[in-house]
């Protein structure tokens, strides 16, 4: 798929259902944002799937569901690997031993204003508790950002720790999502970072492009592309269906800028957990020009125990995936550990 391919045929819902979506270029991102879908009952209801009384228990982790994903899932089918990211079910409930609420370790990690330091020679910056889609397997589903910082305001704390450590080389933007930030807030931020002048780099971890792509401006990509520090953005995907003619034409964007762009997806039982979904997500991101960098272990978060793929299954996908693809479309298989000084690689 071509990023100009997106015709009307290209871009109709399936099985000729009619959603309340615009196309995706009919409106900005905000207004995307906006209009949003909030219930479980709204979304079962907009694609035709049976209610679920008990699923509604789950919805203390609320719900947030753009219309331009929404349009990618196949209408009527509970089983689809779009919706079933986003749908919740009463196996949400059920107490899983070692599930909890903070499964890597990101509250022992707090240095103030949102920032966060695991790792050597790098930082994150919790920006925002704001995201592009409220995805049920979600590590910070329970993250307390009020508690943290996550706004404007609080973030000289962050800045002031980074610019006290000149080990710290690179800074990551996370939350939440750092693009449901404005573009100027967003290059405040920046320049702000830039003003360190030990910082080289500057990593945004972002599922917008992928949920609501028209988020990538000319703006935004302008002032990415300005920047002295080398940039990356790491993208999150998990399926080939997620990503459309929209996605492809704003990753096309920032590609065309020179910005290196990265995808990190999550093994998820029932989603992609074969080699015939690993494999296309990675040819499909390849011909758009993003690099498939890690493929997660699901982190063990309380409430996301029904998406867990045994490990020694994950090995034996991703050997299968190795000799499938070429090197280059084979990401590394990781899980993140509460405590420990890097990821560590499964396979």
């Amino acid at each position: 798929m071509s990023p100009s391919d997106c015709s009307p045929t290209a871009t109709a819902p399936k099985n000729g259902a009619r959603l309340s979506a615009a196309p995706p270029r009919q409106v900005g991102w905000q207004t995307a944002m906006k209009r949003a879908i909030r219930s479980q009952s709204e979304l079962r209801r907009l694609l035709g799937v049976a209610a679920d009384p008990q699923a509604e228990r789950a919805e203390a982790f609320p719900t947030f569901v753009p219309l331009e994903l929404v349009s990618r899932i196949t209408p009527g089918d509970p089983d689809d690997p779009i919706l079933r990211q986003v749908l919740a079910t009463a196996d949400e409930l059920a107490e899983r031993p070692g599930f909890v609420s903070d499964p890597v370790g990101d509250l022992p990690a707090q240095r103030g204003g949102g920032l966060l330091h695991k790792y050597d020679g790098r930082a994150l910056i919790v920006t925002h508790g704001a995201c592009a889609v409220h995805c049920r397997y979600c590590f910070r589903r329970e993250f307390p950002y009020l508690e943290n910082g996550s706004r404007k305001q609080s973030w000289a704390p962050a800045l002031q720790y980074i610019q006290q450590d000149d080990s710290i080389k690179e800074v990551l933007l996370s939350g939440g999502d750092p693009l449901t930030l404005t573009d100027d807030v967003l290059a405040d931020l920046i320049g702000r970072i830039e003003a360190i002048g030990h910082v080289r780099r500057l990593r945004i971890h972002t599922r917008l492009p992928i949920a609501i792509p028209q988020r990538v401006t000319a703006e935004l990509v302008d002032r990415l592309d300005r920047s002295r520090l080398a940039v990356w953005v790491v993208v999150h995907c998990n399926h080939a269906q997620e990503i459309d003619c929209h996605v492809v034409a704003a990753l096309d964007r920032l590609r065309r800028a020179g910005i290196s762009v990265l995808n990190q997806a999550v093994l998820l039982a029932g989603i992609n957990d074969s080699v015939d979904a690993l494999a296309d997500l990675s040819l499909k991101l390849v011909d758009s020009g993003v690099v498939p960098y890690y493929l997660h272990q699901l982190d063990r978060v309380r409430g996301a125990g029904h998406f867990w793929v045994d490990i020694q299954r994950g090995k034996q996908i991703l050997e299968q995936l190795r000799a499938r693809l070429p090197g280059y479309a084979v990401p590394k298989y990781v899980i993140e550990q509460a405590g420990e000084n890097s990821k560590t690689s499964i396979a």
